[in-house]
């Protein structure tokens, strides 16, 4: 990684040598109070104040301030020349980060590589700023030494010898922290790319999450993150002592050496002008450019260093396994799973019939009962839900259909007790939906799966059984072919395949989802939409297989055929509320009758019940139905 960032730096440098030719010499400008101060302040104290010229010496600082008024000057012109350098280079590394986000997922089959928005916004523009800084500390820095051992020489050999090597010492030091201090600075970048992946899925999967019940995993494995982000900045902090070690030895030993010096020099011949214009080279000129660059190259420079570095590394094509690797991995996971399922008592077949589905671990449904119910998302907003009565008996199959904003999904979160309403009450076999318990236990009495279902990174075994940790492969495996998720079994390698969220489309994730709700035998269960990713074929086997094992059941219907394979149908239109069967509701509801009329004004193909809905096809719709 640290050649391929150094490849890139040195790359950008050497295509744009007549910039950095312009600001060099520019630096060169600016570094004249430096190269000048001790030799003008060794002439206004020899040959003016001390030789009772004052006005000579008073000459020689006017001189000096003459000086710096140039270098201010020559560092206008250099900043201004530093935007052509530092602009390009941006550029660069947004087509580097762009090409390598877009590389990933052609090639890796990643839809959506959230890190990489992380660089290209975030570490983009802090590389174009460290960037910008390390050529000027650096160019700048080597100016300034260079200067003031011209002038040291000027004024006296000898006190390059009192100089030079505690510089020389605490540069080594400090060259030597370079690479652990690169090392930490790696860390703290991909724990920032790493908070940002885990944001991202966090985001979309908030709602299942939520009504999941596993906002305490979340906020442990989310917090785990954070904490090693910090652990990598408190250790790349603890470092900043080796700096200020190396700084201390550049920067202060050689005036130290030069005050202890003083008597012996005077003795040697070297005058007081000479000995305070040494002084003035160390203290106005070498230390600040000594702390300039040591603090730079060890921020900026190793965020620079590490971050392109980083860029780089994403960008590269990834190598292609070797011949036999992919085969053997993938015999390896069905060996493994085959032992797996032999260890169970009896096979996955054994435990499922095809007539009935899975078989399921806890009989009987949930009476769910709604009076009162009333719910806005502010105090000062009209009511999505007003006043609702709602009373399902066990193991009844409702359906809930309705225009985008109807309320469909917040009637949805009220019965799983993930919302409060304002005013009314949700009981689950009169327990109130509020009071049900945490944790496993809740997935034994109602779940909750959401339009985007949430998937982590583990085993595909692990995200299954995620609601029930104690289902056998045999029970795994019936809920997995219940759902029609078995061909996405078998494509993804395997039950105990590790498994990226990224790499699955939202219908696999979904596929995934309903498998995993089916394992606890939930009393009731609650499909908000879940399954709008998957074509009508799919969704009919994975909402039939809920229907067919004992237990209550709640759609949120996203296509009318889910609708019309309900015991009965709730039709939400604002605050009003129709509820029927489909042939009464087909007789008595004029929005119901738009909405299948919508469906069937589409040549028989399934239209989401969202829409704004078009009249006609009534009876052809009703035929298809």
């Amino acid at each position: 990684m640290k050649r391929r960032a150094i490849r890139i730096l040195r790359s950008s440098l050497s295509r744009r040598r007549r910039e950095y030719g312009r600001l060099v010499a520019w630096s060169l400008v600016q570094a004249a109070p430096a190269a000048l101060s001790g030799w003008i302040v060794a002439r206004a104290v020899d040959h003016g104040f001390l030789a009772g010229r004052p006005a000579t010496g008073f000459l020689w600082l006017g001189a000096l301030a003459g000086a710096f008024v140039v270098g201010a000057w020559g560092t206008r012109h250099a900043m201004l020349g530093l935007a052509s350098l530092i602009e390009p280079f941006r550029d660069e590394l947004v087509t580097l980060v762009t090409t390598g986000t877009l590389h990933r997922s052609a090639r890796l089959g990643e839809p959506a590589d959230t890190a990489g928005v992380a660089r290209l916004t975030e570490h983009v523009e802090r590389a174009r700023d460290a960037y910008g800084a390390v050529v000027l500390f650096v160019q700048g820095f080597l100016v300034t030494v260079v200067g003031v051992c011209v002038g040291l020489a000027g004024l006296d050999p000898v006190l390059l010898a009192l100089v030079v090597p505690p510089v020389l010492l605490g540069l080594a030091l400090f060259a030597a922290a370079l690479r652990a201090m690169a090392a930490r600075q790696r860390d703290v970048i991909l724990a920032d790319e790493r908070i940002a992946e885990t944001t991202s899925a966090l985001t979309g999967g908030l709602r299942d999450v939520v009504a999941c019940g596993a906002e305490d995993r979340v906020r442990a494995e989310t917090g785990a993150q954070v904490d090693a982000a910090a652990r990598a900045a408190v250790s790349l902090a603890r470092l900043t002592a080796v700096r200020t070690a190396a700084l201390g030895i550049s920067g202060w030993v050689p005036l130290l050496l030069i005050l202890v010096s003083a008597p012996w020099l005077i003795r040697s011949g070297v005058t007081a002008g000479t000995i305070l214009g040494a002084v003035t080279y160390v203290s106005q000129a070498l230390q600040p450019a000594l702390q300039s660059f040591v603090q730079g190259l060890g921020s900026s420079g190793l965020w620079l260093l590490v971050t392109v570095g980083r860029m780089a590394e994403t960008a590269a094509e990834p190598e292609e396994p070797k011949a036999g690797e992919t085969t053997q991995a993938h015999e390896t996971t069905e060996v493994t799973e085959a032992k797996a399922a032999d260890a169970d008592s009896g096979t996955a077949d054994s435990a499922f019939d095809p007539a009935r589905g899975p078989i399921p671990v806890r009989p009987g449904g949930a009476r769910v009962e709604a009076r009162g119910l009333t719910f806005g998302y502010a105090q000062c907003a009209e009511p999505v839900i007003r006043d609702l009565d709602l009373v399902l008996r066990p193991g009844e199959h409702l359906a809930v259909v309705g225009p985008s904003g109807a309320g469909k999904s917040t009637l949805a979160a009220l019965i799983a007790g993930v919302l409060e309403p304002q005013a009314g009450e949700v009981r689950l076999d009169d327990v109130p939906a509020l009071a049900l318990p945490d944790g496993d236990e809740l997935a034994r009495h109602r779940v909750l799966i959401p339009q985007e279902a949430y998937v982590f990174a583990g085993t595909l075994r692990e995200n299954l059984t995620y609601l029930a940790p104690g289902a056998t492969q045999s029970d795994v495996a019936a809920a997995v072919r219940a759902v029609g998720a078995a061909p996405l079994v078998e494509r993804l390698g395997g039950y105990l395949a590790p498994l990226d969220p990224r790499d699955l489309s939202a219908g696999e994730r979904q596929l995934i989802a309903l498998a995993r709700a089916l394992l606890p035998a939930p009393r009731l269960t609650l499909l908000d939409e879940a399954t709008c990713h998957l074509d009508p074929a799919a969704e009919a086997v994975a909402e039939a297989a809920f229907a067919r094992r004992p237990g209550t059941l709640i759609v949120v219907a996203h296509r009318i055929s889910s609708a019309a394979r309900a015991d009965r149908i709730l039709v939400m239109d604002g605050t009003r509320a129709g509820l029927g069967t489909h042939d009464e509701l087909l007789a008595g509801s004029a929005l119901y009758r738009d909405l299948v009329g919508h469906w069937g004004a589409a040549n028989g193909s399934p239209a989401p019940v969202g829409s704004t809905p078009r009249t006609g096809g009534v009876r052809d719709a009703v035929r298809a139905l």
